[in-house]
Formats: C-alpha cells, structure tokens, sequence
C-alpha cells in the first residue's frame, strides 16, 4: 500500500471514536443495583449478554412462577453482545459449510431447528416490543476473487443437489452488483431469510427490560467469583454476597468459566470494526444497497459490512487476533493498525465514498472453539448447564443455547439435547505455547489460501481432516 493511499485513507478515521458505536447512545438503561447480602432463587443465571438473557427471559416464560436471578460481572450487553456487528443468522453451526461437513445427517433438522430459532426471535421482538431495529433482509456471501466466484456456483449447485437452496439464490457479477454497487464483487449467494440485521446493544437493553417486566431480579457490577455445591442446590459468591440456587446456567462465553474443566474449549479472539457517518443521499445511490442485506465476503480472512438504520456503513472483520496466553484484557480492545487496514479495504470496495469519515473505531473478545460452533454441558450431577463457543456467531444461535440449558437442567430429553452437536464436545485447544504456535500458523496458512488462488496448503489440509481450525 503507497504512504500516500494510507495517509489518504486514514485521515477518514481522524475523529473517529474508540468505542463501539451501539453503546454509544443516551438511551442506555442505567444499571441494576449490585447484589448485596443473601439471596435464593430457583433458577440462577451467570452472565449478562445475549447467552443469559434469553435463558432468564425462556425461562420465564416456560414457567412464569419460577424464581430468577440474573448476575453480571459489570453492565448488561457491555462485552460481545452489545458491541458486533448486529447480524442475527439463523444458522446453529457457524454457517451451512461448517455444519454439513461436520454433522451431514444432522443438517436438516440443524437448519430447521436454526430457521425456527431465528423466527422465535422476531416474534419475541414482537411480543416484547424490543425496539432493536430489526429488518429481515437476508445476507449476500460475495466473492471478490474469480477463483471465488466458481468456489459459489459450485457452492450453490451443491445445494441444489442436496435438497438445501431454498431460499438461496445465486448472483453473478451484475446481478450482484445490482444489489450492491462495488467494483470488487463478482459474485455473490443471497440467502434471503435466514439473515436479519439490528442494533445489538438495543437488543441487550430490550431483553433486559422484558426479563425485569417477567419478575427476574438482575444485579450488575455483580461479578461470579466461585461456584460450589450447596445440600441439594449449588452457591454462588459474589464480592458483597452469595446467591443459593437449585439450578444454575452459565453464559459467561469468553470469560473464564466457573466450571474449571471448561475453560479449554475456547480461546479469545479480538475482532475490530468501523463505523461511518450517516451516508448522504447521493451517496447512498451511489452505492445502491437498496434491499438493505448484510454482507460479507468468502476470503478466509473475510470483512462483514452492512448498513445501520440512520444508513451508516459498519465495515468489520479480516483480522482475527489471538493474544498469547489467550488473556482477555481491555488494552486490546483498541488496535490502530487494524483500523488503519481496514479503513483501506473499506475504500477498496467502495471508491464511490472516498471523503466519508469514520466516526467509531472498536475491537473485542469474542470466544471461538474448534469446531466454531456452540458447545454445551452439565456439571455438578445436572445441577449446572452451560454454553459457550458461538465464534462471532452467537446474535441468534444464543437463544436456541439458552434452550438448550434450560432442556439440560431440566433432564429433558429433547429434539434440541438429542442432536450430536449437542451431545458432543468439540477438540479442546492444546495449553501454551503450542496454542499461540497453532493458531499463528494457520492464520499464516490461511491469508496464505487468499492470495493464491484459495489453495490450503498441507497444514490446512491436516487441520481439515481433524475437524480443527480458527476462526472469527
């Protein structure tokens, strides 16, 4: 990239704010008093993101007598769930691709499951008037890259074959570019209703105001310091108090998990994005995006883009960092080059909006296990559930996770607790240094993939046969 391309591109991110822009709004709710003292509940839920609140929300409403109390260590929707980049997929398994090479006979319940999943979440939008923004656009999966476009008609006629495309249809280059205008797109695959976009963090606060409204009792700045059996139920301490419960589910995803034996299943990855100002009209025609889909791209190291509802462009993704050790630290959150890279590549893809300024600028922890996909468990004879693993993909597939524990907790076996993915746990990550060797190996491998024509050399082929890998 010339001096002179950089120094163009990144003057746009000169005012543009280091925090996420979903939580940067004056209607954030203020937080719940902290717990103090003792309490007793049915029903406790650790964790105060999507993973916690549709559990506290199902479990309501399964049995609107049943006593809940909802924990988190700092503010609802702070962390993951308030700061991505707002696409709600109905896909349990990370995407078609990842959940038919790994469950094939699964799939079709998996995506039945997943459709019905994503429609039980409009309709709570609905029910709970969760102004979220919600808009069921679908996504478009384009390739910038010939070799990629082949890789999608080959992709769509795959799932023709096997009875999967309903709803999907295949792009090429005009065709796309008809949807999206951008000189770098050559084809593209629209899934029209398996996709919707909102505002996360609205969201949050929605789910959050529907839990307080069903009697849960949510307390905040109310970290889960230790978990231990308790007679028939389970205790949890907290820096002010305790709170004994029957039942307890886990959502804390990337943060250590009170249940020990988990925590090696997933690792922190830090993924950035930008947000622009509000494009004027002509700018907006200059781009087209009338039909208002989520987009993103088939490299390996892919971009997400898609429009707010006062029309700015969030544009994320392409760098997925992990940090030796795989600590969680707020220092890097925040990650200039990254911004620098990506403020380019936003550019690249639209050239038609060179002079639009970036106004935000943030990063995150999000968790990723092997398999990318969510994994679940009990522990303590039953009497603790947990999900965790969703990898970038957890805005929809968290509520069918929140049911899932709930099924888990309550000994039911169920179409949900019946299904290998949930039945079975994915490989866990080997401990330092081999993790930070692996994972920096395949990250090389895999940009390696996208400038050569998406070929995966030998170590990503060996990663492919053992079901492993790393992802955003």
């Amino acid at each position: 990239m010339a001096p002179s391309a950089m120094s163009r591109w990144t003057k746009a991110l000169s005012e543009a704010q280091p925090v996420p822009y979903w939580l940067d709004d004056p209607g954030r709710p203020r937080p719940e008093p902290a717990l103090t003292g003792a309490e007793t509940c049915d029903l406790l839920v650790v964790g105060g993101g999507y993973s916690g609140l549709w559990t506290a929300l199902n479990a309501k409403e399964r049995d609107p007598q049943r006593d809940v109390v909802l924990l988190e260590g700092r503010e609802v929707g702070w962390a993951a769930s308030g700061r991505n980049g707002g696409f709600c997929a109905a896909s349990l398994t990370h995407g078609l691709p990842n959940g038919l090479t790994r469950w094939p006979d699964e799939i079709v319940k998996l995506q039945e499951l997943g459709a019905r999943n994503l429609d039980e979440i409009e309709k709570a939008v609905a029910r709970h008037d969760l102004d979220c923004e919600f808009e069921r656009t679908g996504e478009i999966d384009v390739a910038t890259e010939t070799y990629q476009a082949w890789e999608l008609r080959d992709w769509y006629e795959e799932l023709r074959e096997k009875g999967l495309a309903d709803g999907i249809d295949f792009l090429d280059a005009d065709a796309v570019r008809e949807q999206v205008a951008s000189p770098t797109f050559e084809a593209g695959l629209w899934d029209r209703r398996g996709v919707a976009m909102l505002n996360p963090a609205k969201l949050v606060w929605g789910l959050k105001r529907a839990c307080l409204g069903l009697g849960v009792r949510i307390h905040e700045n109310t970290p889960a310091l230790e978990l231990k059996s308790y007679g028939a139920g389970m205790a949890v301490r907290t820096p002010y108090g305790t709170v004994r419960a029957r039942k307890v589910a886990l959502g804390t995803n990337i943060f250590p998990n009170l249940v020990k034996r988990v925590r090696a299943y997933t690792v922190p990855v830090y993924d950035y994005a930008l947000m622009t100002e509000p494009l004027s009209e002509e700018q907006l025609a200059a781009v087209g995006w009338k039909n208002r889909q989520g987009l993103g791209d088939s490299a390996n190291q892919f971009h997400y883009f898609r429009l707010s509802a006062d029309n700015r462009i969030l544009w994320g993704g392409y760098d997925a960092v992990y940090p030796y050790g795989g600590r969680v630290r707020a220092e890097y959150d925040d990650r200039p080059e990254t911004y620098a890279k990506l403020a380019g590549h936003f550019f690249t893809c639209f050239p038609q909006l060179e002079g639009v300024r970036f106004t935000h600028a943030w990063g995150g922890a999000i968790d990723t296990c092997s398999r990318f996909s969510a994994f679940y468990g009990t522990a303590h004879q039953g009497k603790v559930a947990y999900a965790a693993g969703y990898t970038g993909l957890g805005v929809g597939a968290t509520r069918f996770g929140a049911d899932v524990m709930l099924d888990l907790l309550a000994g039911e076996r169920t179409e949900r607790t019946s299904l290998a993915m949930v039945r079975r746990k994915p490989l866990p990550f080997p401990p330092e240094p081999f993790a930070w060797t692996g994972i920096a190996l395949t990250k090389w491998s895999l940009a390696r993939a996208d400038s050569h024509g998406g070929r995966r050399n030998l170590w990503l082929r060996t990663m492919d046969k053992l079901g492993l890998g790393f992802d955003s």
